[in-house]
């Protein structure tokens, strides 16, 4: 199993501490800024976990999960996909999970728990 990581994210504060922190832990990181290039990235490279923010400039995160589970990229039904999101309404994990997400994270991102959810599905490459 490799370790890159697409993290779909229209904030650089937030990219910027996501990228530092994973890359910490040995991962490479891929970026994109929106919804559209995040659905592109995820079908054009070897991705093995995705981090989806839900509120995204051009489609929402939600759409994004359901496009990259129906792609003709057939791997991408079995990536994991943490949606990583501000919403912090009643009913909004569940819609997460209904669009394809597998875990639910909110923001502001603790790195400690990002970290461990990263890992529980793709283990560091620095503790191999």
């Amino acid at each position: 199993m490799g370790s890159n990581i697409l993290y779909i994210e229209d904030n650089p504060d937030n990219m910027m501490l996501v990228k530092r922190a994973l890359e910490s832990r040995g991962y490479t990181l891929f970026q994109a800024m929106n919804g559209f290039d995040g659905v592109a990235s995820a079908e054009r490279e070897e991705i093995d976990l995705i981090l989806l923010d839900i509120n995204l400039p051009d489609i929402d995160g939600y759409e994004v999960a359901r496009r990259i589970r129906s792609s003709s990229k057939h791997a991408l039904a079995y990536v994991p996909i943490i949606a990583v999101t501000a919403n912090a309404l009643k009913g909004d994990a569940e819609k997460a999970l209904s669009a394809g997400c597998d875990v639910y994270m909110s923001k502001p991102i603790n790195i400690r728990e990002l970290w461990a959810r990263v890992e529980a599905f793709v283990p560091s490459p620095k503790s191999k």
